[in-house]
């Protein structure tokens, strides 16, 4: 499997609005209404990417914790679904009931949000302030599919719990690793 890595956007870029459609509740979502009272998560994922399935129960475990911190998460899923038809909106709907996400599952036709936000890989994860700046984009943690190290989320656990405490996120970060976003030409 290719393994990209994430653009890294500059820490302090405002997050990028968007109106999407909820692949779950069929309703028109947009950043303003998702958005969390101390902070948003935004995740670039996909149903079928190796790397996404290896850390997807860690990744709904850390919304539902974090949800009552007030930190929302919004999940995006951006790829060519005419070649990729495996990630498709219906199927996007049945990942998300299959994985019990108390979030948002919105599908980008268009590619517009993934360019905006400088998207490269699934997952790829943008933790936005209150005021929907960037403070924290990169890795999930140092696990990977079968490099034997256990899925924690201690980077991303790291940067909420900073957040959540009105701490200093430290701006050394590690990209995030995983497939590509599947780009139409």
């Amino acid at each position: 499997m290719a393994q990209t890595p994430s653009h890294m956007l500059p820490l302090g870029t405002q997050a990028p609005e968007f109106v999407l459609p909820d692949t779950v509740s069929g309703q028109i979502r947009s950043l303003v209404e998702l958005k969390g009272t101390k902070g948003t998560l935004v995740i670039f994922m996909c149903n079928h990417c190796p790397f996404v399935v290896h850390v997807m129960d860690e990744v709904v475990r850390i919304a539902h914790e974090y949800e009552t911190n007030g930190i929302n998460t919004i999940a995006i899923s951006s790829n060519d679904v005419a070649k990729y038809p495996q990630d498709s909106p219906e199927l996007m709907k049945a990942f998300a009931l299959e994985h019990q996400m108390n979030f948002a599952y919105l599908y980008d036709e268009t590619q517009q949000t993934a360019h905006a936000y400088d998207a490269a890989c699934t997952p790829d994860f943008y933790l936005f302030d209150a005021q929907n700046q960037l403070v924290y984009r990169g890795q999930l943690d140092d696990s990977r599919p079968s490099n034997g190290i256990p899925v924690s989320g201690k980077d991303l656990r790291a940067a909420l719990e900073a957040l959540v405490l009105g701490q200093h996120i430290p701006g050394e970060q590690k990209p995030s690793l995983g497939c590509n976003i599947k780009w139409k030409i």
